[in-house]
Order: structure tokens, then C-alpha cells, then sequence
């Protein structure tokens, strides 16, 4: 026996709900891959502008010229004890 008109226009209502929430679970994980992608990119760049400032004392002024534009509290804390690595003696 064929639906009724009802009955087909509450099935077309339910695959659209389902789709909606399928293109949200799809729009979520691709938000938080690009989060972590940039995360691990600032990680990276960090690691290597750190590493730079042991070694040639332009990229530690540059350090410390950013670490001076640093407003939160939180975040002055995190490097309240850092300064740059002395650069190993090459003789």
C-alpha cells in the first residue's frame, strides 16, 4: 500500500535532518583537523625561532621585541624564566 502524502513528506523531513546533521559532524571534523594543523604549525615555528635565538642573537632581539608585546597575564607567565641558549663554544 503506497504511503500517504503525510507519511512521505515526514520520511523526506527525517533524511533532511539527517543530512543536516551529517554535513555538521563533516564541517566539525574538518574545523578541528585545520585547528590542529595550525597548532602543529605554530608549534614548528616556535621550536625553530627558539632554536634560532641560541644561536644568533638577532632572532633572540626578535623574541624578545614579540615577547614584549604580550598582554595576558597567563601568557607573560609562560615565559616569565626564558632567555635565549648561549650559543656552544665552536673551538
Amino acid at each position: 500500500m503506497p504511503a500517504t502524502r503525510n507519511e512521505r513528506i515526514e520520511a523526506a523531513r527525517l533524511r533532511l535532518e539527517q543530512a543536516k546533521n551529517r554535513l555538521r559532524q563533516l564541517e566539525a571534523r574538518a574545523s578541528q583537523e585545520e585547528r590542529k594543523r595550525d597548532t602543529r604549525r605554530k608549534i614548528i615555528l616556535g621550536g625553530l625561532l627558539l632554536d634560532a635565538a641560541g644561536k644568533e642573537p638577532r632572532y633572540a632581539g626578535l623574541i624578545s621585541e614579540l615577547l614584549g608585546r604580550i598582554t595576558r597575564t597567563q601568557d607573560k607567565a609562560a615565559f616569565a624564566d626564558w632567555s635565549p641558549a648561549k650559543p656552544a663554544d665552536r673551538t
